[in-house]
């Protein structure tokens, strides 16, 4: 039985990192809230709702229910608007590549994303194939670091959460896979994430089976 990969979606696979600070920025800037890169650092694995919750704070601000989903409509719709740039060529380095090998290994492949657009973006960088389930925002209620992604991700691969890998870029991401008893891949700066192993990239990974070699999953084919 082969393993499970899991992979998260922005920092992974694709860079919509700078479209999301974009937007972000001029939510808050709109709200007299100053937002800078380091701000947007702290968003990283967030879903929609908490991140703007974080951003009130820094403002020391209160917002009723549906003023607060009306300010993150319109950054949801300033995002969608510089997403829509997005072409093929906007994958990161090797991400195509190991997922289209981990596909023809025959490994099941989900999504676990807080983002509630990750299918519009799997599609516009020619993505969406490789994959046997999307688990994101529109699908989970609690968002990482709780685990109920990555679990739910599992579930539908068919797969317990020990026989599956993540592959996250973020510290909260990266907890949540490892509360829910998975082994990890981080991927960026060693110095600042946590995992089983970290790479700047997938493409820094080389071959599936070779990447997977370390994890001794008992009886698991690579």
């Amino acid at each position: 039985m082969k393993m499970g990969l899991i992979f998260d979606l922005d920092g992974v696979l694709v860079d919509s990192a700078a479209f999301h600070f974009k937007a972000w920025q001029r939510m808050a800037e709109s709200l007299g809230i100053a937002f800078d890169l380091e701000a947007n650092e702290q968003l990283k694995g967030l879903s929609r709702a908490r991140s703007m919750d974080k951003i009130l704070s820094w403002g020391g601000l209160s917002m009723a229910g549906g003023d607060k989903a009306r300010h993150m409509a319109e950054k949801n719709a300033n995002y969608l608007d510089l997403v829509a740039q997005l072409t093929t060529k906007d994958t990161l380095p090797g991400a195509e590549n190991y997922l289209r090998e981990a596909r023809r290994l025959g490994h099941p492949i989900a999504l676990g994303s807080a983002s509630k657009n990750a299918g519009f973006i799997l599609e516009k960088v020619g993505l969406m194939d490789c994959f046997d389930a999307i688990v994101d925002g529109n699908v989970v209620t609690t968002s990482k670091p709780d685990p109920e992604v990555f679990l739910t991700a599992a579930k539908l691969l068919n797969r317990a959460p020990e026989d599956c890998v993540v592959f996250e870029d973020a510290v909260a991401g990266l907890e949540a896979a490892q509360r829910g008893g998975m082994k990890t891949i981080g991927i960026g700066d060693p110095s600042a994430l946590s995992a089983d192993k970290v790479v700047p990239d997938l493409a820094a990974l080389g071959s599936v089976s070779g990447s997977l070699l370390a994890f001794n999953f008992n009886g698991q084919d690579l």
